[in-house]
């Protein structure tokens, strides 16, 4: 039997068995071994009738007599016997549907059997246990950690047990893929013991082994890959990509701000100016928590790039973050500008021309800011998708920003790098555990925004029952009269139609009625069903204070910076991921004022939810994130799909020293060739 033998020829089954594995990909006999199982039973530990638990699963060591086939009324055929266990005591068996049972076992063999002990009227009885006899040389699974592997239709874990067994011997021939240096310095098992471990586990022991191996060799792949396309995004060649570090320029531009950056932003800068100076092509993630001031690290290094003649873009996934950005970055540019006329003896550099191109800029605007890229005249482009259009050409791009990259599918970050010969850039809010930062985005180098510029405080926040929020709008209207802003944040814009989104709060009812038990106040609203002119006009309207309150959905998750706001409430808090709810809390506490984060759930029972408990507990980012990827996994936290990240079988992710030790490795298999040949 060879591993590239169809499975048509070697399993006894039939055709509608061999259909469904086709379904799942499953076709030759490597397929089927490496359908490895996704739990196990702990069936060790051997009883007898009078020790086992009713209604527990045991296993029993014993005889089997009085076998008879029985046909009932209506037709079915059950299987009937007597089991005595080694101290004399009996209990009655029945098999259903499964006469072939007759043909397997005979009465007085010993056997094994494991399933639900049940009492019914004055006697026991197993209903259709699993057995093993003990005539054959060894017990393969009965007495010992039983696989359990995902059902599939008609496929299910006692039918895959059967038919691995009868692959036992194939496991044997399946391939070492790690270098044997790795095997040896990590001390791992070889891949076909590890695989014939997995599916028959002697002991936890040896399952442990098998599991680490098989982990290991999973992130191995993972960080291999990763750096393999590293070292292509560096190694190609791309003329005139060296862009000199102008350190007189930066300290003039720190020098031109109203505050100091903190050691973190000024480490950031530096990293990424000295990867752009060495000429090779920088592919860095800067990863930091909501307000660490990474947009002013991004704008320090567009003023580098454009001083010396290259062109920047800066791609966003909201039109209004796009906004946001063109009027911040352009206020902190001007500024900058003239801070250096007056200085007399400084290296001037020419005022930036900074545009906005989104899906709602007229057509006659899009023609005319293209045009000027095209030739030039444009030194830094800020927008969303918009402008990885075919239509969008640069002159001379040299670096790309791409800002909450995991919310952009990977082409369309690669059709922006192909749009001149570009440093590349990401930015994320979103803190992301090192594991998965150098797993999910392992070909980028990595900068860290640890702390928060100026003196900001701590964001207080409460988990908040249903029946406590008259208190908390009370604190409402004092910080209003302070001269405050509030944020409110619905899961929904309008009732929904469905009776179990019943409760759930939506913003025009909300809205409504806030305006009711806030007459005197003005309440406004934010939602995406809004045209992007309404958006930003909504936005704007509460920046300048014309509004106190701003009813809105997730639409203010990500970037939207509003210093005076103080207080935020996210309502139906529990239908919530952490990393969105720390987003959420990131609107305020953007000044040195004391604000608060209120977490208002559906019913007083889901305040004791462990996400929201762990809001209560942390303000860092990313101990959160930590949590949440333990919580709920990377794929559906941080859209890791896109960045090309396969589900992980082995939960390697959650095992720090695992991570790092494959991505040790992995970078030695590159850095020594003549190794990797050995791979």
């Amino acid at each position: 039997m060879e591993l590239t033998t169809p499975i048509s020829k070697v399993l006894r089954t039939r055709q509608e068995y061999i259909d469904v594995l086709k379904e799942l990909n499953i076709e030759t006999v490597e397929d089927l071994i490496m359908y490895l199982p996704k739990a196990y039973e702990d069936l060790s530990r051997m009883q007898t009738l009078a020790t086992a638990n009713i209604n527990e699963k045991c296993t029993i060591r014993g005889i089997i007599d009085d076998l008879k086939l029985v046909r009932t009324r209506s037709r079915k055929q059950l299987v009937q016997g007597k089991f005595a266990d080694s101290d004399g005591n009996i209990a009655k068996v029945v098999w259903f549907n499964q006469p072939h049972i007759m043909r397997m076992i005979s009465s007085g063999d010993e056997i094994v059997l494991t399933g639900k002990l049940i009492e019914k009227g004055y006697s026991l009885e197993f209903q259709s246990p699993q057995f093993e006899s003990t005539q054959t040389d060894e017990l393969i699974h009965t007495g010992k950690l039983v696989p359990i592997y995902s059902q599939h239709e008609i496929i299910t874990t006692k039918w895959m047990r059967e038919k691995m067994i009868s692959l036992r011997d194939a496991i044997n021939k399946i391939p070492e893929t790690l270098p044997k240096e790795v095997l040896i310095n990590e001390e791992l098992l070889s891949r076909s013991k590890s695989i014939y471990a997995l599916h028959f586990p002697e002991d936890g022991e040896q399952l442990k082994k098998a599991k680490k191996r098989m982990a290991f060799e999973e992130m191995f792949n993972i960080q291999l890959e990763a750096l393999k396309r590293k070292k292509e995004w560096r190694g190609e060649r791309r003329e005139n990509l060296q862009i000199p570090m102008d350190i007189e320029l930066i300290k003039s531009f720190f020098a031109s701000l109203k505050f100091t950056p903190t050691g973190s932003q000024k480490i950031a800068i530096y990293e990424i100016l000295k990867d752009m100076e060495s000429g090779k092509a920088m592919s860095r993630l800067l990863e930091g928590d909501v307000g660490s001031g990474k947009t002013l690290v991004a704008t320090a290094v567009m003023a580098n790039v454009i001083k010396h003649g290259g062109q920047c873009a800066f791609m966003v996934p909201t039109e209004v973050l796009a906004s946001q950005h063109t009027e911040n970055i352009a206020k902190t540019l001007i500024a900058f500008q003239k801070y250096l006329e007056k200085q007399e003896d400084q290296d001037k550099m020419h005022l930036p021309l900074v545009a906005f191109l989104t899906g709602s800029v007229t057509k006659k605007q899009s023609e005319s800011i293209k045009n000027d890229l095209k030739n030039g005249k444009i030194d830094l482009i800020i927008g969303t998708h918009a402008l990885i259009e075919d239509s969008v050409i640069f002159k001379n791009l040299k670096l790309v920003i791409v800002d909450e990259q995991h919310r952009f599918g990977v082409a369309q970050r690669e059709k922006l790098k192909e749009k001149g010969n570009p440093h590349f850039l990401s930015m994320t809010a979103t803190p992301i555990p090192r594991t998965l930062a150098l797993t999910g985005y392992g070909h980028h180098d990595l900068s860290v925004l640890l702390e928060k510029p100026g003196n900001r405080k701590t964001i207080e926040t409460k988990v908040v029952s249903p029946k406590n929020r008259k208190t908390v709008e009370a604190f409402i209207n004092h910080q209003i009269d302070e001269g405050k802003q509030v944020f409110v944040v619905c899961p929904l814009i309008s009732e929904s139609k469905s009776e179990e989104m019943n409760d759930i709060k939506n913003v025009n009812e909300e809205a409504a009625r806030l305006k009711e038990s806030f007459s005197n106040r003005k309440i406004s609203l934010l939602h995406g069903k809004m045209t992007p002119a309404e958006k930003q006009s909504a936005m704007q309207s509460f920046k300048d204070k014309q509004s106190d309150i701003l009813v809105s959905t997730s639409v203010i998750e990500v970037g939207i910076d509003v210093p005076n706001a103080s207080i935020i409430i996210i309502e139906g808090a529990e239908r919530f991921g952490l990393a969105q709810l720390h987003q959420f809390r990131g609107r305020v506490g953007r000044a040195d004022h004391k604000s608060y984060c209120f977490l208002f759930t559906t019913n007083p029972e889901q305040s004791r939810c462990i996400r929201l408990k762990a809001m209560e507990k942390e303000s860092s980012g990313f101990a959160l994130a930590e949590i949440d990827l333990k919580l709920r996994g990377p794929g559906e936290i941080y859209g890791i799909r896109q960045s090309g990240l396969p589900d992980l079988q082995f939960s390697s992710l959650l095992n720090p020293e695992l991570v790092f030790k494959a991505r040790k490795a992995a970078e030695n298999v590159i850095n020594n060739v003549k190794k990797a040949v050995s791979f």
